[in-house]
């Protein structure tokens, strides 16, 4: 009695969710063209960090070959950017990664992954308005810093701000009532500030090229003693390294690549437009691909600018542009750069508060959070109680909280998410195709027959019989998925914790690495041995099963470079989400009341769509 109660616990869990035909029918406007999507996609992912980031990076980590950081980060990033654009293509569904993994791997694993979203995406916002607030205060004077620091001052450390930021909560309370005016009229905001900030960056670029000297890419030591003969403070003079185009390694490299790499973050909120977008199935993984292309290339064409006008050490990380246009004789250029800098956090808020409400609504609409949340006005065809709601928390948190130490908070569920969408392409890309017919009212699907002939042997591991997916193959990929997400986290682990006893030739460790590589090449082979789906779709993530692996390896690997501190409040807010998921969402999810619910007659089977097939004929 015991046993089968905690069976069917479990079953509840991992229950999937069902998508059938209509699933194309939305509540919302489908207004977004797919230039909305990529100017969207660039506007969240090309924040004010275009601005502030290159010089960070160039000064301590990487020097000139920033470049190839960039280059190296992209790559990362596009990796994860291709498994959501071949979702987009399968799903023209709000939801982003919480649907995607409802739909793979079960019901706990997607509230996990949209609270997580959630909380990136509050975070994201209360943070970039604060940023915002900061730059057009330091445009004036810092006049409204110091006049509130003096009237009104907080005495919390690191948990509360120095002082409550009026003009923070005002700008997030501002654009919550244009997002809740509709999609298209947000879409026309971010268009324009996207347009002015990519104007900038085009004028940074060719103003760097024209102004810069190649000989700040060959520095040598003569030249740094110079620097510091020449300056009355030296104490902003950053390290020289070897000097030339690499001064501190390859291990400068990967160090610059892994912080350049959040400079990506943000393309995934094209994949929340899903109900949004005219045409999802081809307009979402068109945006992706072209607003990361786009980011790149304003990336890596403002940090060679920047690196090739000024000597890499002498660079100021808080403001490198304004600094370096000082530096080569053009000063007034820096009120070019400021308004750059503000449109870019202009998109970048509106970036991260557009995709919130729309996570939250499907959530709710789905019953894992409070049903109220799933309302839409008629009016604009919003889902105008989540885009409040999550307005009002943002609006809360700009307003009080010190968010330094929260931000790392973002990374965490960023990067879990993309880890969940890899593993779902990886997953559904071998899952059977499961044929629908309708025949008297009534739908059936055809696998029983392969099905009762199949057995699992060591041969079929490696050479199976069909060549086409088969419910036998597609349990096979879907159990070594999840053994490769585990080893790959103890692998991750080894790599960041354990990594100087390993570089050293610590026998033990130097076996356990091995053990894990031979496990983890094994198991791909065993995923690679079995047959692919080949319903056709507007896009797919090439070369299976390598790009997913390798792109749940970088993500898993990032994450285990956060501080301890960071994980304990990712378990506090894990347990708050748990609270919520196992008192009100597990007992109000559609797929409780679904089975919940007597068959009807019109159904003599149950229908468990697959994912590709559902999407091929509903659209």
């Amino acid at each position: 009695m015991l046993w089968q109660a905690l069976c069917r616990f479990g079953q509840k869990l991992v229950r999937r969710r069902t998508l059938e035909p209509g699933m194309a029918e939305t509540r919302l406007a489908r207004c977004l063209t797919t230039l909305d999507l990529v100017a969207l996609g660039v506007g969240s992912t090309l924040g004010a960090g275009v601005y502030v980031l290159a010089g960070e990076v160039a000064k301590d980590k990487a020097g000139p070959s920033i470049v190839i950081c960039f280059l190296v980060a992209a790559l990362s990033s596009m990796l994860a950017g291709l498994c959501y654009a071949e979702f987009g293509a399968r799903v023209p569904r709000s939801g982003s990664a919480y649907l995607y993994s409802y739909v793979t791997v079960g019901e706990l694993w997607a509230f996990t992954t949209g609270w997580n979203l959630i909380l990136s995406y509050v975070i994201g916002t209360a943070s970039v308005a604060r940023a915002w607030s900061s730059a057009f205060d330091n445009l004036i004077g810092n006049h409204i810093s110091q006049t509130l620091q003096g009237s009104i001052s907080l005495h919390v450390p690191h948990v509360l701000a120095e002082y409550p930021d009026f003009f923070a909560m005002g700008l997030v309370l501002l654009l919550t009532g244009l997002l809740a005016l509709g999609a298209s009229e947000s879409a026309l905001v971010t268009k324009v500030f996207t347009v002015v900030n990519l104007l900038v960056l085009g004028f940074v670029i060719i103003s760097g090229f024209i102004k810069g000297d190649l000989h700040n890419w060959k520095l040598t030591e003569e030249d740094y003693k110079l620097a510091v003969a020449g300056l009355n403070d030296t104490y902003s003079l950053g390290p020289l390294g070897s000097g030339g185009f690499v001064p501190f390694g390859f291990e400068g490299i990967l160090r610059g690549a892994a912080t350049c790499f959040y400079a990506f973050v943000g393309f995934d909120c094209i994949a929340t437009t899903g109900e949004e977008a005219q045409n999802p199935q081809r307009s979402i993984p068109t945006g992706i691909v072209i607003s990361l292309f786009v980011c790149f290339s304003a990336y890596f064409g403002v940090s060679s600018a920047l690196t090739l006008m000024m000597p890499y050490y002498q660079l100021q990380p808080e403001s490198p542009l304004p600094e370096a246009f000082l530096y080569t004789g053009w000063a007034p250029a820096r009120y070019v750069v400021a308004i750059g800098s503000l449109c870019a956090l202009s998109t970048s808020l509106l970036g991260s508060m557009f995709p919130m409400p729309r996570v939250i609504y499907a959530m709710a609409e789905d019953g894992l959070l409070f049903r109220i949340l799933a309302r839409i006005y008629t009016g604009t065809h919003t889902p105008i109680v989540a885009t409040v709601v999550s307005g009002i928390i943002a609006a809360f948190m700009a307003f009080l909280f010190e968010l330094t130490d929260l931000v790392d908070l973002m990374s965490i569920g960023t990067l879990l998410a993309y880890s969940l969408v890899a593993i779902c392409v990886l997953i559904l890309r071998y899952q059977p195709d499961q044929e629908m017919r309708n025949e008297e009212g009534e739908v059936e699907l055809q696998e029983e027959k392969i099905h009762e002939a199949e057995k699992l042997t060591l041969q079929g591991l490696f050479c199976p019989l069909n060549s086409i997916p088969t419910p036998l193959s597609g349990q096979v990929v879907y159990v070594c998925s999840s053994l490769l997400a585990l080893l790959l986290s103890v692998l991750c682990l080894v790599l960041a914790q354990w990594s100087t006893p390993l570089l050293s030739g610590d026998p033990l460790w130097i076996a356990v690495f091995v053990l894990l590589l031979t496990l983890i090449t094994g198991i791909t082979g065993v995923i690679w041995r079995q047959p692919q789906s080949s319903t056709p779709l507007h896009f797919k993530v090439p070369a299976l099963p390598l790009l997913p692996l390798v792109s749940i390896f970088v993500n898993i690997y990032l994450m285990m470079q956060m501080t301890a501190g960071t994980w304990a409040r990712f378990g506090v807010w894990m347990l708050i989400g748990f609270a919520i998921y196992f008192g009100y969402g597990m007992q109000h999810s559609l797929e409780e009341v679904k089975s919940d619910q007597p068959p009807l007659k019109s159904r003599a089977k149950t229908v468990n769509l697959d994912l590709s097939s559902a999407c091929t004929h509903s659209i």
